[in-house]
């Protein structure tokens, strides 16, 4: 879904486009890398809601568009330091899509941040419906970061948001995958035949699931932003058909807002 944390209290529309190393779902990843572009646009309106939709390509394989989201949602101010998002994303995706995302359908989420000055921390619920059922929490600290000086001139600064995650969920769609994908997942010998055998059911347990540390760098002016990010993922508890490992994932995005 869109990033909420660029939402604004005023009307607005921001548009990007970023390039990611490999399609990470829920501290989860597919069989193999599937590195993609993916283009977006959201809507503000002063009252707090939005709109959102986006489109992401998988390179190097046959899909033109791999999958679009749309979805809408609102944004809330309890304090200054207190703020928080509820939105429904609906996903569809190609008939051939191949990424591990594409086992979900359909997303509720509720974000609620809370701003202690020396540590930003939030509290994101998450219920996927749809092929398969879902719940995660993930809990994020952040610190954000300016500089104090300018690049090219008084109108541009650069800035750093260190990012630790948690994510604790069920991995359902782990099973629900496999057996979309079997004809491709057999070669591999991790398709899983028994849909409510041993793993199956371990998948419905809700256990941590990944650790993660993110490390954005963007240089910003009044109207966009390039930022590149690193991010270090964990993955822990991993349950039938992937036998994800600890990697290094890297993003780059370009954005802009038009007030």
């Amino acid at each position: 879904m869109a990033d909420t944390d660029t939402i604004v209290k005023k009307n607005s529309a921001s548009a990007g486009i970023s390039y990611g190393s490999d399609a990470l779902f829920f501290g989860r990843t597919g069989p193999i890398k599937y590195p993609f572009m993916a283009a977006d646009m959201i809507l503000n309106y002063k009252s707090g809601f939005f709109v959102y939709g986006s489109a992401l390509k998988v390179l190097g394989y046959k899909p033109v568009v791999d999958e679009v989201d749309v979805g809408g949602g609102y944004f809330y101010r309890l304090s200054k330091k207190f703020t928080g998002t509820i939105s429904y994303t609906r996903f569809i995706f190609n008939k051939e899509s191949e990424i591990i995302k594409s086992a979900s359908s359909n997303d509720i989420n509720f974000k609620n941040s809370y701003d202690w000055k020396y540590l930003k921390t939030s509290v994101i619920a998450d219920y996927l419906f749809g092929k398969s059922y879902d719940f995660f929490t993930t809990i994020s600290n952040s610190k954000y970061f300016e500089s104090n000086f300018s690049v090219f001139d008084d109108q541009d600064f650069l800035s750093i948001n260190p990012t630790f995650n948690i994510i604790l969920g069920t991995q359902n769609f782990v099973q629900r995958y496999s057996i979309d994908h079997q004809y491709q997942l057999e070669a591999d010998n991790i398709y899983i035949r028994n849909e409510n055998g041993k793993r199956a059911r371990a998948n419905a347990r809700f256990n941590v699931l990944n650790y993660s540390f993110k490390l954005p760098l963007a240089y910003n002016r009044p109207h966009y932003t390039l930022e590149a990010s690193w991010r270090y993922s964990m993955p822990v508890n991993v349950e039938g058909t992937l036998k994800n490992h600890r990697e290094s994932f890297f993003n780059f995005t370009f954005y802009y807002v038009f007030y």
